[in-house]
C-alpha cells in the first residue's frame, strides 16, 4: 500500500527546505515582483522544473515548446524568462526588439554544453546531404546551423515531416533521438549527447519503485536511457505527463523526469499521489541548473533588468528561421 501522507509531506518539505526563506519572505517577494510585473508591463514564464515559489508567480508554466509558444506570441515590453539560458535565447530571437531577461545567467544545460557550434559545423561538413533537426536544448548558435527545430513534444512530427531524401541529423540528445527513432522508424544520425538528469535514472532503479508501488503507472521522459524508457507505462515529455495523469485512473504515479515537475502535477491534478522515481543516489532527481534561478534572483533580475540576454543580427536571424520552421510544422 501506498503510503500517500509520507510521500505529500515529503514533497513539502524539499520544496520549503530548498527556497531557505521564512513564509513571511516568500510572500514579501513574490508580491514585489507582482507589482514589478505591473509596472514593467512583463511577462514571466517559468519552465516546469523551475522550484514551486517561481512557478507560483509565473504567467505561464509549461514546457520548451509551450515556452516558445508563448514567447513568439506575447504583446509584453519585458520578457522575464525562469528556465536556462538557452530557454532564455529561444525568447530573445522570437523577440528581437524586447528586452528578455533570466535570474541566473550560468543557468546552463549539459545538453547544450555537449554541443558545441564549431564541432557540429565541422561534422556537417562532413556530409553535405545532412538536415540537422536540433532539439531546442542548444545554443542560439547551434540553432542557426540547423534547419529546423525540435522539442520532447514535438520531435516524431518534425522528423516525420523531414526531407525523405535527406540524411537525418539529429542533435544533441542521443536519447530522445533512439527514442524518436523507435516512433519512426526513420533512420538517425545520433549526436552523443545526453541529460545529465535524465541518464541518472536506470532500469534496476525504475524496476526498485515499481515493486514498491505496484499500482502506479510509471512516466518517464524520452530524455531517459532506452533501458528506462522500456519499463514505462508512458513515455512522453513534459506537458504530456500532465494530460496523461490527469486522464489515468490511477491515485498514483511514478514520475521520471527532473522533480520541479512534480509541484505542477500536483497542483494540476489534485487528490493523486506523484512518486518521485529514486536514483542510486537519492530519493528524487533535480538539475542544478535550474535550480540555480531563486525567487531572490527573479526579483533582482526584473529590479535591475539585469542580466539580460544579447545577441548578434546575424544570430538572430539564422536562428530564427529553423524555430519558425517547427512551429508552423506544430501548428498544422
Amino acid at each position: 500500500m501506498i503510503d500517500t501522507t509520507e510521500i505529500q509531506v515529503r514533497g513539502t518539505e524539499r520544496e520549503g527546505v530548498r527556497a531557505g526563506i521564512t513564509p513571511a519572505r516568500l510572500d514579501a517577494l513574490s508580491r514585489d515582483i507582482m507589482s514589478l510585473k505591473q509596472e514593467l508591463k512583463a511577462v514571466i514564464l517559468a519552465h516546469n522544473y523551475q522550484v514551486a515559489e517561481i512557478q507560483d508567480v509565473a504567467d505561464f508554466v509549461g514546457d520548451s515548446l509551450g515556452l516558445a509558444q508563448q514567447a513568439a506570441k506575447t504583446s509584453a515590453e519585458i520578457i522575464v524568462f525562469c528556465g536556462v539560458h538557452f530557454m532564455a535565447e529561444t525568447a530573445k530571437i522570437l523577440n528581437p526588439g524586447k528586452v528578455v531577461v533570466l535570474p541566473d545567467r550560468d543557468a546552463g544545460c549539459s545538453l547544450e554544453e555537449s554541443c558545441p557550434a564549431d564541432r557540429l559545423r565541422a561534422f556537417q561538413a562532413s556530409n553535405p546531404n545532412f538536415y540537422t533537426i536540433a532539439y531546442i536544448n542548444c545554443s542560439a548558435e547551434v540553432k542557426a546551423l540547423s534547419d529546423v527545430i525540435c522539442t520532447s513534444g514535438n520531435a516524431v512530427r518534425i522528423v516525420e515531416a523531414a526531407p525523405p531524401g535527406k540524411d537525418l541529423l539529429f542533435v544533441p540528445d542521443e536519447n530522445l533521438g533512439s527514442w524518436v527513432i523507435e516512433q519512426t522508424g526513420r533512420p538517425m544520425t545520433l549526436w552523443q549527447g545526453n541529460c545529465y538528469v535524465h541518464v541518472e535514472w536506470t532500469h534496476a532503479n525504475i524496476l526498485k519503485i515499481r515493486e514498491k508501488h505496484p499500482g502506479a503507472p510509471v512516466v518517464a521522459h524520452p530524455e531517459c536511457t532506452r533501458a528506462v524508457r522500456m519499463l514505462a507505462d508512458e513515455v512522453c515529455s513534459t506537458e504530456k505527463m500532465v494530460a496523461y495523469c490527469r486522464a489515468s485512473s490511477a491515485s498514483a504515479l511514478i514520475i521520471a523526469t527532473e522533480a520541479g515537475m512534480l509541484h505542477r502535477l500536483r497542483r494540476e491534478c489534485p487528490g493523486k499521489i506523484f512518486i518521485p522515481a529514486p536514483t542510486s543516489h537519492c530519493a528524487c532527481n533535480e538539475c542544478r541548473f535550474m535550480k540555480m534561478n531563486t525567487l531572490e534572483k527573479l526579483h533582482d533580475c526584473m529590479a535591475n533588468l539585469s542580466p539580460r540576454v544579447e545577441l548578434s543580427s546575424e544570430i538572430l536571424k539564422r536562428a530564427r528561421a529553423p524555430i519558425d520552421r517547427m512551429l508552423e510544422i506544430s501548428a498544422r
